[in-house]
């Protein structure tokens, strides 16, 4: 009797299994089109929903955003404490007693006089342009240029004299007191979001590094302490510029007997806080509000401004800015105008550290990846031919 054996090819070959269908094919085979379409509506009305969410809360983003940004401004100040054996916590309460009585004293010092110069400024500005009209300049000027300067300086004149029109501008004594009212409870919450933030830094910063790979956190680490001390150096450093710019233009415009002194220096404070296209905006507005003033001493104060410009980009700057990374002056402006379009101030003053932040994503982690592959072709045997290219890589990436 012959024992029939499977042979050990038969064993080892797997019961063959009919074809299944792919889990892509069956989904576009529409097998279900009712069930298709009212996953794919419930899909978009959800995304939608979400979109109208972000948009109800954008105002919160922005506080959060901004309180942020005020925390890691105010950290560099506070470590500056710590190593002088001061604990974090009194560190917070010494930086923020001095943010608190540097604040009261702008409400109580500078505030009034700036609204009262605000509105000194509204009721004086006819008879500024009417001087300016009866000046020397001004008659050069429509000799050359024409009879439309003067009608546009008239009308002008007309809109601003016409409370109604200053009423519109503001959406309405109701609306400016709502937008006043938001601004302050905004600032509120800004400050006390940033007292929050910067108490739990530390803790922040542990925690996000928690997040990634235990083998990939020491870079991690490393690079986020350079991003928060760039971004923290940046805006402490602006905030010093600011204050520089501030004090010279206050000091010129008394000191040439400008009118509204107290006013421009806060407006030179608010517009060159945004890096190189503030002192270049503030510029032109100062020197056309001297303008109108005398046009002798507006080129006085356009030439010293233009001067102490030259100053702090080669002298105060590289000084108050030595702990921040390097920006291509190109990508500063294109950062600045993107922010300020999108959000105002804000988004001018948040361009400039986010763009820094990128670039040094870019140089320590997109750069070194891609100067870490080496190409996997082989040249053909027998010699040299078109893979040069792989040999000149092969080379550079050799060990010393």
């Amino acid at each position: 009797m012959t024992e029939v054996t499977d042979s050990p090819d038969d064993a080892a070959t797997p019961p063959a299994t009919p074809p299944q269908e792919s889990e892509p094919a069956r989904w576009f085979g529409l097998r279900n089109p009712f069930a298709f379409g009212f996953f794919a509506v419930l899909g978009g009305l959800v995304a939608l929903a979400l979109g109208i969410a972000v948009t109800n809360i954008v105002t919160v983003i922005i506080y959060i955003a901004f309180a942020l940004f005020v925390a890691l401004g105010l950290d560099p100040v506070v470590r500056a404490l710590e190593r002088k054996n001061v604990t974090r916590v009194w560190s917070i309460v010494i930086v923020y007693f001095g943010f608190a009585i540097v604040l009261a004293g702008v409400l109580l010092l500078v505030l009034p006089t700036v609204v009262e110069q605000i509105a000194q400024f509204v009721k004086d500005l006819p008879t500024l342009i009417n001087n300016f009209m009866k000046s020397d300049l001004f008659q050069w000027a429509e000799s050359n240029f024409g009879d439309s300067l003067g009608d546009m300086l008239t009308e002008a004149q007309k809109f601003v004299t016409n409370p109604s029109n200053i009423a519109a501008i503001g959406g309405g004594v109701l609306q400016a007191g709502v937008t006043i009212a938001t601004a302050i409870s905004g600032g509120v919450i800004v400050i006390v979001l940033s007292l929050y933030f910067l108490a739990s830094l530390p803790m922040m910063k542990q925690a996000f590094y928690r997040l990634a790979p235990a083998r990939n956190r020491p870079g991690i680490a490393d690079l986020t302490e350079q991003i928060t001390d760039s971004v923290g150096g940046y805006l402490m450093g602006m905030v010093i510029l600011a204050f520089f710019n501030s004090m010279f233009t206050l000091i010129m415009y008394i000191v040439l007997g400008l009118p509204f002194p107290a006013l421009l220096a806060v407006t030179a404070f608010c517009i060159t806080i945004i890096p190189l296209v503030g002192p270049v905006l503030f510029w032109i507005i100062g020197s056309t509000v001297a303008l109108f003033a005398d046009p002798l001493l507006a080129l006085i104060f356009a030439a010293a401004y233009l001067l102490y410009m030259q100053i702090e980009a080669y002298v105060l700057t590289p000084r108050v800015m030595n702990r921040t990374i390097s920006i291509p002056g190109s990508l500063v402006v294109i950062g600045a105008l993107v922010g300020g379009t999108l959000l105002g101030l804000l988004g001018a003053l948040v361009a400039i550290p986010v763009t820094a932040s990128i670039l040094l994503i870019i140089k320590q982690v997109l750069i070194p990846r891609q100067d870490a592959k080496v190409s996997s072709r082989r040249p053909p045997s027998g010699g040299a031919s078109d893979g040069a290219g792989f040999e000149v890589e092969k080379e550079r990436h050799e060990p010393l």
